[in-house]
């Protein structure tokens, strides 16, 4: 197996795998429409294609509304919707949520686990869950279970 130099790696990361995380990761200083638009930045997009971009991804998650806010502006789901939207910024081929919905309400996790659901129908988007909620993997189409690092279940829900 040939072995990827580690500027292949930070590519493949940049532009196939998007990446949310339980606790939002969202920088404090930037607004939702900056904090969506940064990974653009990287792949050398002018200013006004980031946040033209960047505000065609918020409408599409719910939150364009809350453009302007700062992180601490906006609710749990507005800033978990806010990093799902930076997250597809890119049109990656696979999203990695790690645990998208412990920091939410119920009602909150459930409207984010509908997103995922679109996201994965309309742009074919592989989505791969890490979670301790039941209720939400039970509405995953797979489930990997794993204890102490094995695979101990594998199968459809």
């Amino acid at each position: 197996v040939d072995r990827l130099r580690p500027n292949q790696a930070a590519k493949i990361r940049r532009d196939k795998i998007g990446f949310i995380f339980q606790f939002f990761n969202l920088l404090p200083r930037l607004t939702a429409l900056e904090n969506v638009a940064l990974p653009l930045t990287y792949k050398g997009y002018s200013s006004t294609k980031r946040l033209k971009i960047a505000s065609q991804m918020l409408e599409r998650v719910g939150v364009q509304s809350r453009e302007y806010f700062l992180p601490s502006q906006l609710s749990g789901g507005q800033a978990q919707n806010t990093a799902i939207a930076r997250a597809l910024v890119n049109n990656p081929k696979l999203i990695i949520a790690d645990e998208p919905t412990g920091n939410l309400d119920s009602r909150s996790a459930q409207g984010i686990f509908e997103l995922f659901r679109r996201v994965n129908q309309q742009l074919g988007c592989a989505i791969l869950v890490v979670t301790h909620d039941q209720q939400l993997a039970s509405s995953c189409q797979r489930i990997i279970q794993l204890s102490d690092g094995h695979i101990v279940a594998d199968g459809p829900s």
